[in-house]
């Protein structure tokens, strides 16, 4: 059975800041200094961001490795952006070295096998409580 993955983040007493814990690896978090932070580290919005560029790069070696193609470094933007009509995330995936069309277009439907952004498009449950 896989492990669950866990994380543990405590806001502190300095406004925005908070101290997260997952394994062995130790994060900050924070607002800027516009929205009433100190800026002491990337906001919650930037780690999902993140987190999902680095899940769809990751999730994009493996599909390429298992295929036996050579891309180089994978780049992968992603952002959020708002509108009138709410907003929405965009990801620009970029690679080293050239691909196919035919390589285009399995990477890409493959990028959206990524679990962190299966997960932002509602197809996992939060069960919250108050202890």
């Amino acid at each position: 059975m896989a492990e669950n993955k866990k994380a543990k983040v405590v806001l502190t007493n300095k406004n925005y800041l908070a101290e997260a814990t997952t394994r062995n690896h130790f994060l900050t978090m924070d607002q800027d200094v516009s929205a009433g932070g100190g800026d002491s580290g990337a906001t919650p919005v930037e780690y999902l961001l993140t987190a999902i560029g680095g899940c769809v790069s990751m999730t994009l070696r493996t599909y390429a490795e298992r295929n036996g193609w050579d891309i180089g470094e994978i780049t992968v933007n992603v952002t959020q952006v708002k509108d009138e009509s709410g907003a929405y995330l965009t990801e620009e995936i970029s690679f080293e070295k050239e691909i196919t069309e035919y390589q285009r277009k399995k990477l890409l439907v493959f990028a959206g096998k990524c679990p962190v952004a299966r997960m932002v498009k509602g197809e996992t449950r939060i069960v919250s409580s108050i202890l």
